[in-house]
């Protein structure tokens, strides 16, 4: 792949076109080393170091170039001289136990990195994206996951009325729901969350049968932050009792 391929895989449809994304800064590189030892598909990933970096060492093909060429790569002001380009691979399967969290519509990549941190902390937590949300692989997401997105399995495009063939027990995030507090909180497959601008397409809801929840607060402001509330949520499936 040319330096100008690769550059172009900072736009989604390259991406999408070639099944490969970039990730940016010596953290983010280290992260990708510790998934490849789990996954050995990712060891096909391509490193970009500028010459002060070539001695790096790790599982992947170093290719090394001139502050210059890094510049034309890198995303960010002050490059860190470091660049892999990592292959797009399907969500892993399943594990016993897991539960799905989908979030319907987002599109903030902020939001979306902070909430694969959470998921990546926990464990045993898949992410759902429905058609529309932003997508994961976006430079602004990949480093607020700081390389969580590594560590969660994460689906794209997922219709939402393909939900109710998956799980048995479907529960939504909603101001007038029961209370996350509630033991029943715990005993659901998938949850579902809206994004802050449009909320939860109700009808859709409705028809998969989920069951409404909420974050029971003072009520001074009108919502809770998305992912803010995956957070709380998350921590209160995960708390001891």
């Amino acid at each position: 792949m040319t330096l100008d391929e690769v550059r172009k895989l900072h736009q989604r449809k390259h991406r999408e076109a070639s099944g490969c994304f970039l990730v940016e800064g010596e953290h983010l590189v280290l992260e990708l080393q510790k998934a490849a030892l789990r996954d050995p598909r990712l060891r096909d990933s391509v490193l970009y170091v500028t010459r002060e970096r070539q001695s790096w060492s790790g599982p992947f093909a170093l290719q090394v170039l001139s502050a210059r060429q890094m510049a034309q790569i890198s995303e960010t002001r002050s490059p860190q001289g470091i660049v892999a380009r990592v292959p797009m691979l399907p969500a892993a399967g399943p594990t016993r136990g897991e539960r799905a969290i989908c979030l319907c519509g987002i599109q903030d990549p902020g939001n979306l990195g902070t909430i694969l941190r959470t998921l990546a902390w926990f464990g045993n937590l898949r992410c759902l994206l429905t058609p529309g949300s932003v997508d994961p692989y976006n430079a602004k997401a990949v480093r607020a996951s700081l390389g969580a997105l590594f560590h969660v399995p994460v689906e794209v495009d997922v219709p939402l009325e393909s939900l109710r063939g998956r799980f048995n027990r479907i529960a939504c995030l909603d101001m007038h729901g029961d209370g996350i507090e509630e033991p029943a909180f715990r005993g659901f497959d998938c949850y579902l969350f809206g994004s802050e601008a449009r909320g939860l397409p109700r009808e859709q809801v409705a028809a998969l049968g989920a069951r409404p929840f909420g974050i029971r607060g003072a009520a001074a402001i009108e919502s809770l932050n998305l992912a803010a509330a995956v957070n709380i949520c998350v921590y209160e499936l995960n708390r001891s009792r």
